[in-house]
């Protein structure tokens, strides 16, 4: 198995960004649906806020890291799909891309635009680059209503993977699977 991606299946590295991020994703989705419910008196009132921040700006730099990776490395061929499965496809991919990037910018903006910098995971400070009275509201609803988006896109990725495997039976969902 290797690290780059091949005519016919996805490299390694395009495998752990895909499921990695997956699972990351959807992780961070169920904690801040269960950060909503923390009162001020919860032990984890500051510290699930922080992990959510700071797992946030990782996930943003891999993001990147992905979007960069997927530019200079093939695509495996898609010629088995239909034209309207590989259209479906790339507008899938562009959102996906799309909506992390703004729900990972509006969760950035929910945070610093008091002025204060995030910490992240202790060890660095990313600044506060506006400072804008009420912007965290704006951004707050942004984010969540993107991140329910995110996840029912998700879900129909992952239908389509299924019905691909099943039905189709064809090679869409073993090629992120294994090499």
């Amino acid at each position: 198995m290797t690290i780059k991606n091949s005519d016919s299946t996805y490299g390694w590295l395009s495998r752990l960004l895909h499921w990695g991020m997956a699972l990351a994703i959807f992780i961070m989705f169920g904690l801040g649906i269960w950060m909503r419910g923390l009162d001020y008196y919860s032990p984890y009132y500051r510290s699930a806020p922080d992990l959510h921040k700071s797992v946030g700006l990782l996930l943003l730099a891999l993001l990147l890291l992905r979007f960069v990776w997927r530019q200079v490395n093939k695509v495996p061929s898609d010629n088995h799909l239909g034209r309207w499965e590989r259209l479906g496809s790339h507008v899938a991919h562009l959102a996906f891309y799309g909506l992390l990037l703004v729900i990972m910018v509006s969760g950035y903006f929910i945070s610093t635009a008091d002025g204060r910098g995030i910490a992240v995971f202790g060890l660095f400070e990313v600044p506060s680059l506006i400072e804008q009275r009420g912007l965290e509201d704006v951004a707050g609803l942004v984010h969540e209503w993107l991140a329910w988006g995110v996840i029912g896109l998700a879900g129909f990725h992952a239908l389509a993977a299924l019905k691909h495997h099943f039905l189709d039976k064809d090679v869409t969902l073993k090629r992120m699977l294994r090499g």
